[in-house]
C-alpha cells in the first residue's frame, strides 16, 4: 500500500513559510504582501474605507464601506492597478472587484 502523503519534491530542507504558502495557495504570498503594504501601495484616505479580501488569480477582491467609494474606485483603478503591478509584479493583479458591506 502506498502512502497517503509524500513530500512535494525530494529537498526536505527547511524553507521559508512564504515559499510553501505560493506552492499550496498560489497568490498567497502575492496577496499576503499586499495586506501589509496595503495602507502604502493604496494610501491611507482609500486604505480607510477600502480593503482587500480575497485574491481570485489576477483579480483583487475589494471590500469597501459606503457605496460611494465602490465609484471612486471605478475612476482609480487604472492608477490603482498599474501602482499594484509595480510593487508586486506586473500581472499579479489585473482587475479589481468592488463588494460594498457596510461597517
Amino acid at each position: 500500500m502506498t502512502p497517503r502523503w509524500r513530500p512535494l519534491d525530494d529537498d526536505r530542507q527547511p524553507r521559508h513559510i512564504g515559499e510553501s504558502l505560493e506552492r499550496v495557495v498560489p497568490g498567497g504570498r502575492t496577496f499576503t504582501t499586499l495586506l501589509k503594504r496595503w495602507p502604502e501601495l493604496a494610501g491611507e484616505a482609500l486604505a480607510a474605507h477600502v480593503r482587500p479580501t480575497a485574491l481570485h488569480a489576477t483579480t483583487l477582491v475589494l471590500t469597501v464601506d459606503d457605496p460611494a467609494w465602490a465609484t471612486q474606485l471605478k475612476y482609480l483603478q487604472t492608477d490603482l492597478v498599474t501602482r499594484l503591478g509595480e510593487a508586486l509584479g506586473t500581472g499579479r493583479v489585473t482587475d479589481l472587484r468592488v463588494v460594498v458591506r457596510p461597517a
